[in-house]
């Protein structure tokens, strides 16, 4: 006989007993434990670890206040601080909302309580919980990982290791193809660690971050005055690498010269020093990396394709963390805590819509570009939680401006040429904006059937979600509605000077105003 699947943990801080009463029926599916004070609720979240609470922010000894609530609220989540607190308050909601995320909550809910509103939000509170659950799961194997220092879980990235794994060993010389901040130098390394040469130096030299000028000498070396302040002798990067690794990052930007003893060094495994007469055998293997298409240089004439050939023995293809799904959210957790540790920052959290701004970013420039924000948003967080606004993806907007729309009756208004408007068919629905058609894409279109047919009426999010996905309402982040409203905005505004409906922030929602 199976065992019963164990439900999802919710603390309820509630001192009214017919709510308590009323949220521990309306929440068969979660194992609910019930707290009218604060000790209660940190005796509670001490024995069950739950993953979600709701807090009335009127707690005894000040029921008719918010700072009981709120000292609640800041010691579950410095106890806890995975834990998603979802706030309720009929107390000076706008200000106990910013006040409320400002410190950590995961969402705030103004009284009175609608129980349908309030169980999504509990279930997207959970769905995220669970998700962060996984990301640390994941986080806690990373050191067992075949390649250090490398943090993913995407089947691309995982392909490369398994490559890197069965080339580790055999000595010939591998080309690293990927953007910047890909992690080809994370890859090098992991590639020299899992080879027979890996108690040997593991030398890198970026080969465009020098001049031109200096780049033989960097990587041959040169003996006392073979040139101009060359006051002594100096060992180069390939003669520092004997017996281990030479990683030649950005090869593509060695120039032709350079290229040529290059070539004569992996053809017979010896060089000379800048100015020296006597020849030197080396004994390393060589790992080159580029961002450039090299193949397109060698067909046209730019790099040499001896030498390609005698570098490409093995390519290896590094995809963009774009294209390596679930991985930017994965880092960005590893990047959070090793942040908030290095600037001695009190430990943080991203939020929903941070956790959906970073999944939806292009990240153009890769790991590195994701590092620096994140590094950037720890610095820059003022609370617990890191939020979208705290410009996580470069570009993105994340307040949402007022929505400027103006509904006519198509009879009387497509003839008023010098009228800036909108106008909705009745009988088809079409819309055009300034007696120009436009074309909704079908979130687009739900989205404003939505606040179409509820002109006036404040429209909550949890709304918006089931009327534009329904079938993954419990996985859809403010962010994403947001943009949504932005998208929508920027397609139908026909005038911003000259407004006469306006899409603004209702409370939680949205409210189109005639």
């Amino acid at each position: 006989m199976s065992e019963p699947r164990e439900r999802p943990k919710l603390l309820v801080i509630e001192d009214d007993e017919g709510l308590q009463r009323q949220l521990r029926w309306s929440y068969e599916d979660y194992e609910v434990f019930i707290a009218g004070d604060r000790p209660t609720a940190i005796e509670l979240l001490r024995l069950h670890e739950p993953e979600v609470a709701t807090l009335d922010l009127g707690l005894p000894p000040d029921p008719d206040g918010t700072s009981e609530g709120f000292a609640t609220l800041v010691e579950l989540l410095t106890l806890r601080p995975e834990l998603k607190v979802i706030v309720a308050s009929g107390h000076g909601a706008r200000a106990s909302a910013l006040r409320a995320i400002e410190l950590g909550a995961y969402d705030f809910y103004q009284k009175p309580l609608v129980i349908e509103e309030l169980g999504l939000i509990v279930r997207r509170a959970f769905h995220l919980a669970a998700i962060e659950a996984e990301n640390r799961r994941l986080r806690e194997r990373t050191p067992t990982e075949p390649l250090e220092g490398l943090i993913t879980a995407a089947p691309e990235m995982l392909k490369v290791v398994r490559m890197v794994e069965r080339v580790a060993n055999t000595g010939v010389s591998v080309m690293l193809l990927g953007a910047s901040g890909t992690g080809k130098e994370v890859l090098a390394r992991g590639l020299h660690a899992r080879s027979a040469r890996r108690d040997g130096p593991f030398v890198a030299i970026n080969c465009g971050a020098i001049p031109v000028n200096l780049l033989e000498a960097e990587l041959f070396g040169h003996e006392k005055g073979a040139f101009t302040g060359a006051i002594k002798s100096n060992e180069g990067k390939i003669e520092l690498a004997n017996g281990g690794t030479l990683f030649l990052d950005e090869i593509g930007d060695v120039p032709f010269d350079v290229q040529v003893k290059l070539l004569r060094f992996l053809q017979e495994r010896k060089i000379e020093r800048v100015g020296g007469r006597r020849e030197i055998t080396i004994d390393c293997r060589v790992v080159t990396a580029t961002h450039r298409d090299i193949e397109a240089m060698v067909k046209a004439g730019t790099f040499r394709d001896d030498l390609y050939f005698r570098l490409a023995e093995i390519v290896i293809r590094i995809p963009s963390l774009n294209e390596r799904i679930g991985d930017a959210v994965l880092l960005a957790q590893h990047f959070v805590q090793k942040f908030s540790a290095e600037l001695k920052r009190p430990a943080k959290q991203l939020s929903a819509d941070a956790v959906a701004a970073i999944a939806d970013c292009p990240w153009e420039g890769n790991v590195r570009e994701l590092q620096n924000a994140i590094k950037r948003a720890v610095i820059l967080a003022d609370g617990r939680r890191i939020t979208a606004p705290e410009r996580l993806c470069d570009g993105d907007e994340i307040a949402i401006a007022s929505a400027v729309f103006t509904f006519r009756d198509p009879d009387s208004t497509l003839r008023a040429e010098n009228v800036p408007l909108l106008v909705v068919d009745a009988s088809s629905g079409d819309i055009w904006v300034n007696r120009k058609p436009v074309s909704l894409s079908p979130k687009e279109q739900a989205l404003f059937d939505l606040l179409h047919r509820n002109a006036g009426k404040p429209i909550g999010k949890h709304q918006i979600a089931e009327a534009v996905w329904p079938e993954y309402r419990l996985q859809v982040f403010d962010y994403q509605i947001e943009s949504l409203v932005k998208r929508l905005r920027e397609k139908i505004e026909p005038d911003p000077a000259n407004p006469a409906l306006i899409v603004t922030m209702h409370g939680r929602g949205y409210k189109l105003v005639m």
